[in-house]
């Protein structure tokens, strides 16, 4: 019998060897960055072996992951094409991706446009508007078509996502002083993000200080979009405790930790109901795209919204308005309009301005020098 079990033994072994030979090497999840000019584009790509095909999971920058409708091996190049939508089936528009692994990282270019995505009416973008015209308004001119822009490579390399170490947002932790980033006597000098040479994208400085509130304006229609601010100061692990103001639902922004993982900002007067037709988590306290919240926490709008969050290596344990919305949860992977795909590395607190009104009237960052791994 021992000798029976030895054998089998032994073929599980030889065949867990030879299942992890085959598996190919682009299958894992990879913090893609643009190269040259580029150096400010990042992406996140996630490939899967499923039997004799790959399936994969793609964020271009903004927005959330979402499937990839086209992605193959082929002569060593791993080639994939993005397109809209959290399902599949879904069109493959847009670049086309090339990759190919050197030296264990991802070596890889684009051209952008690509193909033309489907338009919401159906049909290639930018098409069919006249033709889904009442005949009546027929011989009226169409309106007019954006210029497409001038097709361009762009260059980007791609590193495996950092592996954490074990860490625990809910121990014991030693912490230092606090920092004050909004709160009483101080003013913008905190913040970044304000001026061309710190800016994210191009953008405007709607941002003030009134009645001890920080807070932004939002942009006429043709104007440039407000900034996304983030604090001058740095932090890997931390707690932060935050008073913020969504004054209606319609309200739309983000707390990002470390300036990569955004804690989505919006209220909801119909939560259960927009939770059960969303596809992706994008509603009050989400890890966006990533992980939902535990529970709606939200106080009403107009009302301040009392956050406490504690970030340990990849953790996150976070509290709003007293009930816990992330209870030692795992930050999965970057969000839409991060700063940066240096995981590991410290970063920034970072307030969405971009899309609506926000305001906070405390901000208070205290590092931890020592974590705990126990409770």
């Amino acid at each position: 019998m021992r000798a029976k079990l030895t054998v089998v033994v032994t073929v599980l072994a030889a065949a867990y060897v030879v299942a992890a030979a085959q598996q190919n090497p682009f299958v894992g999840r990879w913090n893609l960055t643009g190269t040259g000019s580029d150096s400010h584009l990042i992406y996140f790509l996630e490939v899967k072996q499923v039997g004799d095909h790959f399936e994969g999971m793609f964020l271009d920058r903004v927005a959330h992951a979402q499937p990839i409708p086209m992605i193959k091996v082929e002569n060593g190049e791993l080639t994939w094409q993005f397109g809209p939508g959290d399902t599949l089936p879904k069109p493959a528009c847009g670049p086309v991706y090339h990759a190919k692994i050197e030296n264990g990282k991802l070596i890889g270019h684009h051209e952008t446009p690509g193909d033309p995505c489907p338009s919401a009416r159906g049909g290639r973008a930018g098409e069919g508007a006249a033709a889904a015209a009442p005949a009546a308004t027929a011989a009226a001119p169409p309106p007019p078509q954006r210029a497409a822009p001038a097709p361009r490579t762009i260059n980007w390399v791609g590193v495996r996502q950092p592996v954490w170490p074990p860490s625990n947002a809910n121990g014991n932790h030693t912490y230092g002083k606090p920092v004050v980033i909004v709160g009483s006597g101080v003013g913008k000098e905190t913040w970044s993000g304000l001026t061309p040479e710190t800016w994210q994208s191009p953008c405007e400085d709607r941002w003030s200080i009134a009645d001890g509130m920080l807070k932004n304006e939002v942009p006429a229609r043709g104007e440039r979009s407000t900034c996304n601010i983030y604090t001058k100061e740095k932090f890997k692990d931390f707690k932060a405790d935050a008073e913020i103001m969504l004054a209606s639902p319609s309200e739309n922004s983000g707390f990002y930790i470390r300036g990569r993982y955004e804690l989505q900002l919006q209220l909801a007067t119909d939560y259960d109901a927009r939770r059960a037709a969303s596809t992706y988590p994008g509603l009050l306290m989400d890890i966006y795209g990533w992980k939902r919240a535990d529970a709606y926490a939200g106080n009403p709008p107009g009302e301040w919204q009392i956050l406490n969050v504690v970030v340990v290596g990849n953790h996150i344990t976070a509290t709003l308005n007293g009930k816990r919305v992330h209870d030692n949860a795992v930050l999965p992977a970057f969000t839409g309009g991060a700063l940066d795909n240096d995981e590991l590395a410290p970063g920034p607190i970072m307030i969405q301005g971009d899309h609506s009104h926000v305001g906070l009237r405390k901000l208070v960052v205290t590092p931890i020098t020592k974590s705990g791994t126990a409770h």
